[in-house]
C-alpha cells in the first residue's frame, strides 16, 4: 500500500476494532482518504470528517449482517464509496463492483481502491442500465432514490434468488407501504423486509429494506412516477451529507 493522504480523519471508536477486525489499518486508511480528497473534491461535507466512522464507515459496514459470504456485491450510485467500501474492507470475501456514473467520483474510487491495493473490487463508471446486462448475489445502495426507482435499477442486475439491500433510515417502512403488495409479487420480487442491523455497532441501528428477486420478470413497480433515467439523482449537496441510519 503505498502512502496515502496526508490528512487524519478521527480516530476509530471501539467498535471499529469489532467490525473491521485485523483490516482495521484499511479502513482507517479509506477514512484518511474520505477525511482528506473526498472533502476537496466535494465527494464528503466538510462537516462530516469528524464523525465519518459513526455516520459513514460502520453505518455502512455493519450492512455485511445480511450479506452470504462469498457474494458478488454491486454498489449502484457508489459516490465516495458508501457503502460498498466500507463492506469490500471488512468483508475480504465479497467481490465488490462500485457503480458510478459521474467521472471525478469513479476517478476517487479508483484511486482508494488502487492505494488499499483491494483486488476484489471493480470500479465501473456507468449508469446502473448500463450494467443491467451483469447479475450480481447482492445490490446495495445507500441515500440514492425512492424505492420504485431503485428497484428499476437494482432487480434487473440482481440474481434469481439474490436480494437487493438498500439503506433506507426512518423512512424505510412508510417507502415499502407505499406501494401495494402486488407490484412487487408482478415484478418477480418477494415483498420487502425492513431489518434492523448494527445493533449495539452503531446508535441508532442501521435500518435497511431487503427485497429477494424470486423468478426473471418486468421489474417495472406500480407507482414509478416516470421512466427510470439508469442514473441515480443525487441530492443537493447540503441535503447530500445528511445520510439516513
Amino acid at each position: 500500500m503505498t502512502d496515502g493522504p496526508a490528512a487524519t480523519a478521527a480516530l476509530p471508536p471501539p467498535a471499529a476494532s469489532d467490525v473491521f477486525g485485523d483490516r482495521l489499518v484499511l479502513a482507517q486508511a479509506y477514512a484518511a482518504w474520505l477525511a482528506d480528497a473526498g472533502v476537496v473534491r466535494g465527494l464528503i461535507g466538510p462537516r462530516e470528517a469528524p464523525r465519518l466512522w459513526d455516520r459513514h464507515l460502520l453505518n455502512c459496514a455493519v450492512l455485511t449482517e445480511v450479506l452470504p459470504a462469498g457474494s458478488s456485491v454491486a454498489d449502484i450510485g457508489s459516490g465516495a464509496g458508501l457503502p460498498g467500501l466500507a463492506l469490500a474492507i471488512a468483508r475480504p470475501d465479497l467481490r465488490v463492483t462500485l457503480v458510478e456514473p459521474l467521472l471525478r467520483r469513479a476517478t476517487f474510487l479508483q484511486e482508494v481502491v488502487d492505494d488499499l491495493d483491494l483486488g476484489a473490487v471493480e470500479v465501473v463508471r456507468a449508469r446502473a442500465e448500463d450494467v443491467r446486462e451483469r447479475r450480481f448475489a447482492v445490490t446495495v445502495s445507500r441515500a440514492v432514490a425512492p424505492l420504485p426507482r431503485l428497484a428499476d435499477w437494482c432487480l434487473p442486475m440482481t440474481e434469481v434468488g439474490g436480494a437487493m439491500v438498500a439503506l433506507k433510515g426512518d423512512r424505510a417502512a412508510t417507502e415499502v407501504a407505499e406501494l401495494p403488495p402486488a407490484s412487487w409479487t408482478a415484478s418477480g420480487a418477494a415483498q420487502p423486509e425492513v431489518l434492523t442491523v448494527g445493533v449495539g455497532v452503531v446508535d441508532p441501528p442501521v435500518t435497511v429494506v431487503r427485497v429477494v428477486r424470486e423468478r426473471e420478470a418486468p421489474v417495472r413497480l406500480v407507482g414509478h412516477d416516470g421512466p427510470p433515467s439508469g442514473r441515480p439523482r443525487r441530492r443537493s449537496s447540503s441535503s447530500a451529507r445528511r445520510r439516513p441510519r
